[in-house]
């Protein structure tokens, strides 16, 4: 709770304040290149730091004979104002030591003004003044807030300035320089933040404190030179020396306006007349105009451009992460109350929910009652038949911020029915509590009465895409529920819509309710047969999948229409030169295998459609077996036929099989699986592969079947899978 209102102060104050904070930060960086270029100019002597003024203030008696008054910098260039020996005014940068003229004081440019009073007053005078001061003092909250944030995300402030975790490059930019520039960023609000308060009297201005000093009034006159109080004082103490306006005379006194204090000095006889020590609020207060400004500084003046710098990336990758996890919505079609798949999510930032929603979406596309919620949410779901866990871990193997209070509530809602449920867990390995909080949701729902586990936990490290879809396999697999297994779906970055011109559609004869379409993307597209093709036959977020064969460098789909079917009938309404809007996704995972001996190719229905592709693109290097199973002989499956004879007279396939089920001699394409189960064990055994393209009820019959005949043989079918030699895409 506690780190969720950080959270929530963070964002809100950089939302309230990111248009003035821009306007100050631009500002800001224009000036303080003012102040580092001003500190260039050479009218610094040497040795400054030591001259006192009972060597200075002779020495330049000697030269002008008149002197008004003597002013000192924060660039340390003494300027002196009086008039020379032939009466001419005199205003300039001087030799403390020697009495040279330098050259002449520098003044601001109309456009230094300008800057310097947007970034005092917005041109609003005394209100923005109020305005600025107040943005300041949110600009230290914020940075207190993120510096609060950092611990926590770090694991304590012990490891603040350990590895970072990358997740994208925004949160990667945002934490890192918050880290660098914490210290330059506090300065300058909190600095700010004192000079407001300074100026509009929220904090006392104080008094000036009178120091006694016994005065003789002697008429002794002494040379400067003799001075006690010139010197024991510094050049670089004084801000401003006032001389008598008249020589000699009593009644006229020095004043030295110096950093800390006040001193008044009897021109006769040195004496001090009077001494005020200026209130420590007045000290702060020019310290604070120091360090805000960054003058007399070239390097703070760099270090606050830099920071300025920051506070522009901060807002602009504030921003960004704001957008990432704001652009991930919980949408449900269905009640809880009437779901049969629940998602539970626990997300910090937003990416979990990512992965979490494209499940969702592919469940309601295919029927299924799903609703998504945040694990905070967790409620009594009556005729829910699976639950399934997504969550990230924060800090020390805890809870995500929308996750803390499930413990609570999983004691306090005890489901009435056994439900299935399988958990996701979303971390980094370089954390020692990597998916901690999983973890122990996994142990929690295990102990519950009417929770059943469907699969094992599965852990994905750095929102591994390849890793997910491997938990989607396992999930689809286990509970005949299709799920897209390419691993590029899952990305965050999701790919601009392609313009696709139809080329060629076929019709639909008879009982044929299978229809082949061919698409010519306009622009250029990188595609493999075995890749998907995303269509949004809606004009919505709902896409709808389809695997590519890559045929004479155009993408041919393979497509059964069904009745009522939004994506089949989308694209069976297509008319030659028509053009759509849809995207390729690549799916690695099932690419023809590079430098393979031998592939055997198994489908049934329209998952023939990537093996067309693939067949077509061979150069005869590999033997290709294929292996079809269909429900009737018809003019489709006789192009098939074919089209594979034409094959294996260029030799770019071995063999084909065909198997129909709804035939006189009914035959499934597992059957002709055992029929040749020599050669399937003898390919798998010599590092061949086998491909699996159709329906998923076949994909669970033809793997029991491959390893029934590696047991006969006393060979592991799992080895054969985990070695990569099994490829599958089924739905």
């Amino acid at each position: 709770m506690t780190l969720s209102i950080w959270r929530y102060a963070h964002l809100t104050l950089a939302i309230l304040t990111f248009l003035f904070l821009i306007v100050a930060s631009t500002t800001g960086i224009i000036l303080a290149y003012d102040a580092a270029q001003e500190k260039t100019q050479p009218y610094r002597v040497d040795d400054f730091s030591t001259i006192n003024l009972a060597q200075s203030l002779p020495e330049l008696r000697k030269v002008f004979p008149e002197i008004t008054e003597i002013s000192v910098d924060h660039n340390q260039f003494v300027t002196l104002e009086g008039s020379d020996e032939n009466g001419e005014n005199i205003k300039a940068y001087i030799d403390p030591k020697t009495g040279k003229i330098l050259g002449k004081p520098i003044e601001k440019s109309k456009f230094i003004n300008w800057v310097t009073s947007l970034h005092r007053s917005l041109f609003l005078k005394e209100t923005g003044r109020f305005t600025v001061g107040v943005v300041s003092f949110l600009l230290m909250i914020i940075s207190i807030s993120g510096l609060i944030l950092i611990i926590k995300r770090q694991n304590g402030i012990r490891h603040f300035f350990d590895n970072i975790k990358k997740d994208f490059f925004s949160q990667y930019l945002h934490v890192v320089s918050g880290r660098i520039l914490l210290i330059p960023i506090l300065v300058v609000s909190v600095t700010g933040t004192y000079l407001f308060m300074h100026r509009f009297e929220l904090i006392p201005k104080g008094k000036n404190e009178k120091i006694a000093h016994k005065i003789t009034n002697s008429e002794t006159q002494i040379k400067l030179v003799d001075f006690p109080v010139f010197k024991e004082t510094k050049l670089s103490a004084v801000k401003k020396i006032e001389f008598p306006f008249i020589e000699d005379d009593a009644e006229e006194f020095f004043v030295l306006k110096l950093k800390d204090r006040e001193i008044t000095v009897n021109q006769i006889n040195g004496e001090i007349v009077k001494e005020e020590k200026y209130p420590l609020t007045l000290i702060y207060e020019n310290l604070s105009l120091t360090f805000h400004t960054g003058r007399g500084s070239i390097v703070w003046s760099t270090v606050l451009g830099i920071s300025s710098v920051g506070i522009l990336l901060f807002i602009y990758s504030g921003f960004v992460i704001t957008f990432k996890r704001t652009r991930n919505k919980i949408k449900n079609k269905y009640k809880a109350e009437n779901a049969e798949i629940i998602i539970l999510v626990g997300s910090e930032n937003g990416s979990t929910l990512g992965f979490a929603n494209k499940i969702h979406s592919q469940l309601l596309s295919d029927g299924k009652k799903s609703f998504i919620a945040q694990l905070n949410q967790f409620k009594l779901y009556p005729k829910a038949e699976h639950i399934i866990v997504f969550t990230s871990t924060y800090g020390l193997g805890e809870a995500p911020t929308n996750a803390s209070n499930f413990k609570n509530l999983l004691k306090e809602f005890p489901q009435n029915q056994k439900i299935k449920y399988s958990v996701v867990g979303f971390g980094s390995k370089s954390y020692a509590d990597f998916c901690g909080f999983a973890i122990e949701v996994n142990e929690l729902l295990s102990k519950q009465n009417w929770a059943e586990s469907q699969i094992e936990i599965h852990t994905v490290n750095d929102k591994s895409t390849t890793e997910f879809t491997e938990w989607a396999k396992k999930w689809s697999y286990d509970t005949m529920i299709p799920l897209a297994t390419a691993p590029s779906l899952y990305s965050e970055k999701v790919p601009s819509l392609k313009k696709m011109k139809v080329i060629g559609k076929s019709e639909i004869v008879d009982e044929v309710t299978t229809f082949k379409v061919i698409l010519k993307p306009s622009s250029l597209v990188k595609f493999k047969s075995g890749d998907l093709l995303a269509i949004y036959p809606e004009n919505n977020h709902k896409e709808r999948f389809y695997s590519i064969g890559k045929v004479d460098g155009a993408i041919q789909l393979v497509v059964k229409l069904h009745e009522k079917g939004i994506g089949s009938g989308f694209l069976y309404d297509l008319k030659e030169n028509q053009q759509i809007k849809a995207r390729v996704i690549k799916n690695s995972e099932f690419h023809f295998p590079k430098k393979a001996s031998e592939v055997i190719m198994i489908a049934n229905g329209t998952g023939i459609a990537p093996f067309l592709g693939m067949i077509e693109e061979q150069t005869g290097k590999s033997k290709i077996h294929l292996y079809c199973g269909f429900r009737k002989s018809n003019e489709l499956t006789a192009n098939y036929e074919h089209f594979a004879h034409e094959n294996i007279k260029k030799r770019k396939l071995t063999s084909f099989n065909l198997a129909f089920s709804r035939e006189e001699k009914s035959q499934y394409v597992m059957d002709l699986v055992k029929r040749d189960a020599e050669l399937f064990i003898n390919s798998l055994e010599n590092g061949g592969f086998i491909m699996i393209c159709g329906a998923l009820k076949m994909q669970h019959d033809v793997e029991d079947t491959l390893r029934k005949l590696c047991a006969l043989k006393n060979k592991d079918y799992e080895t054969f899978k985990a070695n990569g030699q099994i490829l599958t895409d089924c739905y």
